[in-house]
């Protein structure tokens, strides 16, 4: 049997050789294709190999009558919709180790420039003068930086500081505090690294909780004289509030790989400032970076098509083609509410118990743990896929703990997930209505029935009349459609309940805020699944 292959981005010519030299694979490298061209040919292929440019829609997947496999040269895969392939039975691909050492060496080199001021001063003695006053730098020897997020960048920015005899502090609810005093750092809560940190590097996914994260509120507490550096995802910092800081001397500077709208506009304010560093999305911009990844991805095409093995899939667990479509709603399940738990538990985590009762145990339950803990991990950081999600919570110093019961108490199945962290214990537990339609019947002691998809909020109240109106009315002056609405009790009907509301579309920062203050209000908190 033979397949074709599409090579629709720029791939380091030892990727494309890879491809090539396969036995049964004929490979077609066409890049720059519009939109059109690439809808008009798309039918012909088996497999397709991009990278950030080609994007791969929905409508391009409804016309990709004989596609197997989709993979991506690089983490991200925002480009291609996941979803709509996995309708199709596509499997998609990522290379999700290729760009991390040489986007945290990225990271340090901004922060060394950014502290002696390397491209201002080239700038000005290329130009004819010699300004050695002007330039005056800091040293990085006993100063602190403050690491958000502490997944495989930024765990190696953190390394890589301790080298130069920095002090780190870092922000992971999901590291435990073993993990950290092996690895030489101190965790801390994000107002710590606030206030002590001279230089803060961002290491996390855009989502709506991180989105303004470094904001006019945050540099207000933060130490005078600090640097900010973002190597991660635009928009996690703030970019006009940041100006201010820079302008009213609150932040001495800052250093920019990434901004909200890329190329980055000419007149954008922050170029105007002499302060602030910036440099063309290259994080991932290496010689090495660029052929590690190109082989990845050719090697794993060439495995799929031929041999059917699957590697860093992020749409596929590891089972066999017979055993998928019975484990299948039990994967959606899991994966749905390993992505809530990830959202809603408080503190820091510690350990992970998942609890299988009833006729899932006599499935095969490994791959079951997999996809929560891949749905897990794909709510807080990137790069996340069937593969290495077990990896990742090893290296975090998670303990994931497995047990199975034989008797389910009111359904055919359970699947429970205890977490515990440094403030107690967090239940989720989730069931199969019939064969497919998955549902949250638990969360924490209160018994509920809701569909976890699209966002979903959690109203912790009091049990009196007219918390539902307040809510409802709350909701409509914002326009906010509520899809579903749940109102669960304890078994014991202690004075609280929960009520759950689905709604289309993330609430803003403000607007939780607005809802926790309302009478009868003890507690809100949102998930975003869907991801």
């Amino acid at each position: 049997m033979s397949f074709k292959v599409l090579v629709s981005d720029s791939l380091a010519k030892e990727g494309v050789e890879i491809l090539k030299k396969a036995p049964g694979i004929e490979v077609d490298v066409k890049t720059g294709l519009k939109p059109d061209e690439l809808k008009a040919i798309i039918g012909q292929y088996d497999g397709l190999a991009v990278r950030s440019a080609t994007n791969v829609t929905a409508d391009v997947i409804a016309i990709a009558e004989k596609m197997k496999v989709i993979g991506r040269a690089g983490i991200g895969v925002d480009n291609i919709d996941v979803p709509a392939a996995s309708a199709k039975g596509i499997v998609v691909m990522n290379t999700p180790g290729g760009n991390t050492t040489t986007t945290a060496e990225h990271t340090v080199a901004m922060m060394m420039s950014l502290a002696r001021w390397i491209p201002q001063a080239t700038s000005t003695t290329k130009g004819g003068k010699w300004e050695k006053k002007k330039f005056m730098g800091s040293e990085l020897f006993n100063k602190t930086l403050g690491v958000v997020g502490l997944g495989n960048i930024g765990s190696i920015v953190a390394d890589r500081a301790l080298g130069l005899k920095m002090h780190v502090l870092a922000f992971d609810p999901f590291v435990t505090q073993e993990k950290a005093q092996a690895m030489g750092i101190e965790l801390a809560t994000l107002d710590q690294i606030w206030e002590r940190a001279d230089f803060i590097t961002v290491h996390t996914p855009l989502t709506d909780k991180t989105r303004g994260l470094l904001n006019k509120d945050t540099f207000a507490k933060m130490k005078k004289g600090v640097r900010i550096i973002n190597c991660a995802r635009g928009g996690i910092v703030d970019e006009k509030d940041l100006y201010d800081a820079i302008k009213e001397g609150k932040v001495a500077g800052a250093a920019f790989d990434v901004f909200v709208e890329e190329p980055v506009p000419a007149d954008h304010p922050l170029l105007t400032l002499d302060e602030v560093i910036v440099t063309p999305h290259l994080g991932a911009s290496t010689d090495e970076a660029q052929v590690n990844v190109s082989i990845a991805i050719a090697e794993q095409i060439v495995e799929y098509l031929t041999s059917g093995g699957i590697r860093n899939a992020v749409n596929v667990p590891s089972v066999s083609p017979e055993a998928l479509p019975t484990l299948q709603p039990y994967l959606r399940l899991a994966e749905s509410m390993g992505a809530m738990q990830a959202q809603l538990a408080q503190g820091n985590l510690k350990k992970v118990t998942v609890e299988y009762a009833g006729d899932v145990v006599n499935l095969g339950v490994a791959p079951i743990t997999v996809a929560f803990q891949k749905g897990f991990f794909d709510a807080i950081t990137e790069g996340v896929n069937y593969v290495n999600a077990p990896v990742m919570a090893r290296e975090r110093g998670i303990e994931i703990l497995e047990s199975k019961h034989s008797k389910a108490e009111d359904f055919a199945s359970t699947i429970t997930l205890r977490t515990t962290t440094d403030k107690g214990e967090h239940v989720l537990v989730g069931a199969l209505f019939g064969k497919n339609d998955v549902r949250i019947v638990r969360i924490d002691e209160f018994l509920v029935e809701i569909v976890p998809t699209g966002t979903v909020v959690l109203f912790e109240n009091e049990d009196v009349p007219g918390v539902i109106g307040n809510v409802g009315t709350a909701m409509a002056k914002h326009g906010i459609n509520i899809v579903q609405m749940y109102v669960g009790r304890t078994p014991s009907q202690s004075g609280t309940a929960m009520s759950v509301v689905l709604l289309e579309k993330p609430l803003t920062e403000e607007q939780v805020k607005e809802l926790g203050s309302l009478p009868a209000i003890i507690g809100v908190r949102q998930a975003v699944l869907g991801k």
